[in-house]
């Protein structure tokens, strides 16, 4: 891949590429599936690292196939955005040594629709949106 065509990317565009190759799949896909749909002009390394990095965000589930990893969503469709913005919320929280500071600027600038939904969400309110535990345990230890 030259330079132009990296240029030519939107940030987190071949994350998003990649993600959508996985979810239309019927079955978990390997690297080599991946990379044949993204096509000729993307390097092998680059589909099997961003696969690689999907699967630290807690994104993608992977499991052993012969040498090699078969890859699937870790989580619905429709949750993969809030998935990867949680992991990065999280990674930028870990980067602060005044955590407590942090999630109290965090709280204290959230609108009141938000601060009710936090709050629900913390007490294990029925009305908080349905979250799977796997998914949030594997971005919650990056």
């Amino acid at each position: 891949m030259t330079s132009g065509e990296r240029g030519a990317r939107a940030r987190g565009g071949l994350e998003r590429e990649v993600l959508a190759t996985v979810a239309a799949a019927t079955a978990p896909v390997s690297t080599a599936e991946v990379h044949a749909q993204l096509g000729p002009n993307l390097a092998y390394t680059t589909v099997m690292t961003t696969l690689a990095r999907l699967h630290d965000k807690g994104v993608l589930r992977r499991e052993k196939r012969g040498r090699a990893f078969a890859y699937e969503l870790a989580t619905r469709v429709e949750d993969v955005e809030a998935s990867l913005t949680a992991h990065r919320m999280h990674r930028l929280l870990e980067a602060e040594a005044d955590r407590a500071g942090v999630l109290a600027r965090f709280v204290a600038d959230l609108s009141s629709e938000d601060e009710a939904l936090l709050t629900g969400l913390l007490s294990g309110s029925p009305t908080a949106p349905d979250i799977r535990p796997d998914a949030v345990g594997q971005s919650a230890g990056d």
